[in-house]
């Protein structure tokens, strides 16, 4: 099903006042939004993860899936490589908010099935910060849009991030604006935490993640 997309103006609540400083190529006026905007004036984690994952930090970040939606914490992501849309179908079968953010705009965009009701129940916002000419993922858009969804985020959690890869660097970035950066404590995640991620364990992740980003409003 195509859903039309609403466009945010200039003068919208919902956006960081810092936003279009902070990313230098975004417009206000180019944001397009499908669902609940409410949701994003919540306290929000981004979840990340290089496209290849060591099978231990797989299984252990399908758990903290399953934690942050029992939980009814917002999360927010592209939900592109395959441990974030994963991680999304464990989400979307929650009754928590969520946030996804395409690497396209939305117009002519047909969102899928299992979006459909999220959206109808007023849970699932779908957000872009891209001019509707672009309606082709591509790699230059996915780094925008990853540097979107963090800069909206309270806190971004980083399930892995293969060393030399466009993630690690991502991460550097983000380190760089004094974002809360969150990381499993484990030798394959050693070098994002040298550079400052805060490590964080299976069993105390969530308990962690409150304490520098309080994500629930319950």
């Amino acid at each position: 099903m195509t859903q039309l997309p609403v466009h945010v103006g200039p003068s919208s609540q919902h956006l960081p006042a810092d936003l279009e400083q902070r990313l230098g190529w975004f417009s206000e006026k180019n944001l397009q939004a499908v669902g609940n905007l409410r949701i994003a004036d919540r306290k929000k984690l981004a979840l990340f993860c290089s496209k290849k994952c060591p099978g231990t930090l797989i299984i252990r970040t399908h758990d903290l899936a399953h934690t942050l939606r029992n939980a009814g914490a917002t999360v927010i992501g592209g939900f592109h490589s395959p441990v974030e849309e994963e991680c999304l179908n464990v989400l979307l079968n929650g009754t928590q908010p969520l946030i996804v953010c395409p690497t396209r705009a939305l117009e002519g965009m047909r969102v899928p099935a299992a979006w459909q009701k999220p959206i109808e129940q007023g849970r699932l916002l779908l957000l872009s910060p891209f001019e509707k000419k672009h309606r082709r993922a591509t790699a230059a858009l996915a780094q925008k849009r990853n540097e979107f969804v963090a800069a909206l985020a309270d806190g971004v959690f980083v399930a892995y991030a293969a060393p030399g890869s466009v993630t690690e660097s991502f991460c550097r970035k983000i380190l760089g604006w004094n974002k809360p950066v969150f990381a499993f404590d484990c030798p394959e995640n050693a070098h994002v935490i040298d550079a400052g991620a805060k490590p964080v364990s299976a069993d105390s992740v969530l308990q962690e993640l409150r304490k520098g980003v309080p994500l629930s409003q319950r």
